[in-house]
């Protein structure tokens, strides 16, 4: 699995893991995040249980198992938090955030030796270490329980489903032609939101944020003046229709 550092500051780094050659190609494929400083690592969206073994493989080139004490599930998707109970196994000390909705679908997963912090609706901020992370609340885009993470200091927002596109494992990491990239990802966002309301209030809550890094859990990241660009497409977007007729 592919690891890419995506920010490097002062305090902390931001990791993805992706672009798997190894998986099967009927699986979807997926971007994995983790957010580290010098003793602490947060995982954000760890992955299905079929990557449970490259991932721990390509987190543990990073950072010590030791110190790998949060875990974040966008939502209840097992392409998002299914390896939760492999987890459980292996981490000794660690606490779960993800929406309070989903806690007891979560823990068919597993999750006895992880502590499952629920998170509200309407989000919350943690510290972990040098780290400040914010919960940002996505709700129906598409999981009626869901949430974006923001990070003011690398002004990187992970948007979760939100910017997804169907691109195959070799595709480049960052959108390169917004036009082109269009059509890999204009009918899943039809299909997969439901609400024009949620989708707008989703648009103008993030538009007060200063982001430079969009990354999504599926497909290409958005860079610079590609992610005000994304927020005018997405708003002008019809979605909820994609079965209509």
């Amino acid at each position: 699995m592919k690891a890419t550092v995506l920010y490097e500051g002062k305090s902390h780094q931001w990791i993805v893991f992706g672009r798997d050659p190894e998986k099967s190609p009927s699986i979807i494929d997926t971007n994995q995040f983790m957010v580290m400083d010098d003793n602490n690592a947060v995982l954000l969206d760890p992955g299905g249980i079929e990557l449970f073994a490259p991932m721990l493989a390509a987190v543990t080139d990073w950072v010590d198992i030791d110190n790998i004490r949060t875990l974040f599930a966008s939502h209840q998707d097992p392409d998002i938090i299914s390896s939760l109970g492999l987890w459980d196994r292996t981490l000794t000390d660690a606490t779960l955030y993800a929406p309070w909705v989903w806690e007891s679908f979560l823990k068919h997963f597993g999750c006895s030796t992880i502590t499952y912090s629920p998170l509200p609706d309407e989000g919350d901020t943690i510290t972990v270490g040098n780290m400040e992370l914010t919960f940002v609340p996505a709700h129906y885009l598409h999981s009626s329980g869901n949430f974006n993470v923001y990070d003011a200091t690398s002004k990187i927002l992970m948007s979760g489903d939100i910017g997804a596109a169907l691109l195959p494992p070799d595709a480049p990491l960052f959108v390169e032609d917004f036009d082109a990239h269009i059509s890999k990802m204009k009918l899943f966002h039809q299909r997969w939101m439901p609400s024009n309301k949620a989708k707008n209030d989703w648009v103008q809550r993030v538009r007060k944020l200063d982001i430079e890094y969009m990354a999504p859990q599926h497909g290409a990241i958005f860079a610079g003046d590609l992610v005000p660009r994304f927020l005018d497409w997405f708003e002008a977007l019809e979605v909820g229709i994609a079965v209509e007729g």
